[in-house]
């Protein structure tokens, strides 16, 4: 009876646990990830690998030649060579990835951000080649990769959307007129396939929207590989907000608030934060809400980001993009949640179930991210290539956390992204965590290239952005003044 008794004992136990999990995600279970292959480079590359190694994982990473000496390639277990600098021949190259996954025994793939994170042809080739993807389904990458296609869905998820055309027929320019004026000037022009501001360009009258299109129309072409552009309402005075999510691909989602990315140079971010200064709680609210209800309806699964345009007048605000992976500026969430993002996608990619309802998710003071640059601001933030003769970095501490991938006497090359460090500062409230921004910026020591350490102290030190009145035409606005500070 003893013995009956124990079995029953055990029987009701794992039905307990498994009642938790959904059975499709099961078959996931059996396979364990013990190594995984970061498909990536940079700060990222060795943020994915310190995840990794915590979770016990071995790690394998790919390198260009203009990598030979980087510093993810040494603190992965495995280097696997790829390929020639340029990103085409060698990170972008999914066939060379997959069989360096392959020849060193990787269970798992993991994108981190940027290269082929959001190719949903790479996601299918991994799961094809019988390795975990840790990443979301390739369709729903498919979808909101689209970005008319991910204006559609957001709507019909009811999420607002700025007023926009459809894909505009680029054998029929004499049918754009018609649909810039539906839109309304001014608008942007934005690439269907684009991101990080690639493609997009304003048009403020009738008498340049052919040439503005046409012009976009090639950069899109020569980045995503294809010419079809759109238009979309330009709000003046616009604030860029995102909503961290995750997905179980089940249908759930929570939310991991919000980041303030309005602090941007040529559509690119360079300064975010969390909480959003100045935003009601009440908008805040409907704006997560309304994140979470476009994951849930995508059956999304992992770390996303749904990001918002919101007037920084009326408050109202509309359905910019998802970006479907991890976001540079992830850390900020971290820093306010505790929640390790990185090592959340991956127990989810091994079939563990999220381990945080949302009622479990807390936001614990402020925190703020600025990212440390190789380029000339007095020069239109042109990057500043060259080798860091001299590279000083703050001592990370518990308010102030530093992810890089380059050291002294490191190379920043033309090939890739110019990204020296990240600097995520935490504090009780905002006005702490600028302080301790500060103080870390002023501890930079580089030299051998241009970098934006000095501008970034003059961010920080405008009397708007201090005050929270910011918008995403904050830095050109002020321009002038940040570097007459940036001088003086």
């Amino acid at each position: 009876m003893a013995l009956v008794a124990t079995v029953q004992h055990f029987y009701t136990a794992a039905k307990k646990e498994l009642a938790w999990l959904p059975w499709k995600r099961l078959p996931r279970l059996r396979r364990m990830i013990r190594s995984v292959l970061v498909a990536n480079r940079g700060e990222i590359a060795c943020r994915i690998i310190r995840a990794c190694r915590a979770m016990g994982m071995h790690t394998v990473a790919v390198y260009s030649e203009a990598d030979a000496n980087a510093l993810h390639k040494v603190l992965a277990d495995i280097a696997a060579p790829i390929g020639p600098a340029p990103a085409a021949q060698s990170y972008l190259d999914t066939n060379k990835v997959l069989a360096a996954a392959i020849e060193h025994g990787a269970d798992a793939v993991h994108p981190g951000y940027g290269f082929l994170s959001e190719s949903s042809a790479f996601a299918r080739a991994v799961q094809a080649a019988g390795l975990v993807w840790i990443g979301p389904d390739p369709r729903t990458i498919a979808a909101m990769g689209d970005k008319e296609q991910a204006r559609r869905v957001a709507a019909e998820s009811g999420v607002p959307v700025l007023p926009g055309s459809g894909c505009l027929d680029p054998e029929a320019p004499e049918t754009w007129l018609a649909q810039a004026r539906a839109v309304g000037f001014p608008l942007l022009v934005k690439a269907v396939g684009g991101g990080g501001g690639i493609g997009m360009k304003r048009v403020d009258a009738l008498a340049g929207l052919q040439p503005t299109v046409e012009s976009a129309q090639a950069l899109a072409a020569k980045a995503f590989g294809r010419r079809d552009v759109y238009l979309e309402r330009y709000v003046e005075r616009a604030r860029h907000v995102e909503i961290q999510v995750f997905g179980d691909g089940e249908g759930g989602a929570v939310h991991l608030f919000e980041r303030e990315c309005s602090v941007q140079r040529r559509f690119q971010k360079i300064v975010e934060e969390s909480p959003a200064p100045g935003l009601s709680p009440a908008v805040l609210e409907r704006m997560a809400n309304a994140a979470i209800a476009l994951a849930a309806a995508q059956r999304y699964r992992g770390a996303g980001t749904v990001e918002f345009v919101v007037d920084a007048r009326t408050e109202e605000f509309f359905f910019l993009e998802m970006n479907t992976r991890i976001q540079v500026e992830h850390a900020v969430t971290e820093m306010i949640t505790g929640i390790d993002l990185v090592q959340w996608q991956i127990r989810l990619a091994a079939g563990t179930a999220t381990p945080f309802a949302q009622q479990d998710i807390r936001r614990d003071g402020a925190a703020i991210e600025c990212r440390l640059y190789a380029e000339n601001p007095a020069k239109q933030f042109l990057p500043s290539p060259g080798r860091l003769t001299t590279l000083r970095l703050p001592a990370p501490s518990a308010r102030l956390r530093i992810d890089t991938g380059v050291r002294e006497g490191d190379a920043v090359t033309p090939y890739y992204d110019p990204m020296i460090a990240k600097l995520i500062a935490h504090g009780p409230d905002r006005a702490s965590a600028l302080r301790t921004m500060d103080a870390a910026l002023r501890e930079v020591r580089i030299e051998g290239i241009a970098h934006n350490a000095v501008f970034l102290r003059a961010v920080l030190a405008h009397d708007e952005f201090a005050a929270g009145r910011i918008d995403t035409g904050f830095v050109e606005r002020e321009r002038a003044a940040l570097l007459g500070a940036v001088a003086a």
